[in-house]
């Protein structure tokens, strides 16, 4: 089990934060948060339900986190465990994560995966979601992993598509010449590209492409 508490600023007043690994009492506010982090066009089969989660607490506990706020569940990340070749990086979300399921989650994967991360609307100028990043960061430490690797949506790039080709979006984006949700975030919270991947997940605001990003760990040898 994990646990850690520290404080958040809203409006500039110190707000306690919890972050922990999620249980079975914990679904119908996780549930929650996957509909408030990603409303339509967003397609709603691809949300958690009941069975995927008990997937996830029962495969890889250390990969299921969440962070609460007085009470309420205000986000939550979901990981898992996989064998990563930096040769040959494509490959879908579905393919990895079995839908989301993590019934592919290998216990001898070198590298976590993140399958999930999202934040409730109305909490989202709290910074939680460096939060989770960083308790995640700190399991790949702990276990010795290589890295943090996941697919970072472009929630972006349907706005400016017809104009600018996937890599040509990325590209201003690391130039600060545009702001990608998604992409700038995890900017900040230190991942790198690696690779532009299309056809990632069904994702009309994406136009299905994703930036797969990675956080090395330092201490690995």
């Amino acid at each position: 089990m994990y646990k850690k508490q520290q404080y958040v600023f809203k409006d500039g007043r110190p707000v306690l934060a919890t972050v922990r690994t999620y249980t079975e009492n914990d679904f119908p506010g996780l549930i929650e948060v996957q509909r408030e982090s990603f409303p339509p066009p967003f397609p709603p089969d691809l949300l958690w339900n009941r069975e995927q989660l008990g997937n996830h607490i029962a495969l890889y506990p250390e990969g299921a986190i969440c962070v609460e706020i007085d009470g309420e569940i205000a986000g939550s990340m979901t990981g898992m465990l996989t064998k990563f070749d930096p040769a040959h990086p494509f490959h879908r979300w579905e393919d990895v994560t079995d839908s989301g399921s993590i019934k592919t989650h290998d216990p001898d994967g070198e590298s976590l995966y993140v399958v999930d991360i999202g934040i409730q609307p109305k909490f989202r100028k709290l910074k939680l979601g460096k939060l989770l990043m960083e308790a995640m960061y700190e399991r790949v430490v702990a276990d010795g992993l290589e890295r943090l690797i996941g697919g970072g949506r472009m929630p972006g790039y349907h706005r400016v598509s017809e104009e600018l080709a996937a890599e040509q979006y990325i590209d201003q984006v690391l130039a600060g010449e545009l702001r990608d949700p998604v992409i700038s975030f995890l900017l900040s919270c230190g991942r790198m590209p690696v690779a532009i991947i299309p056809g990632y997940l069904d994702d009309e605001e994406s136009r299905d492409y994703a930036l797969l990003m990675e956080w090395k760990n330092p201490f690995h040898l």
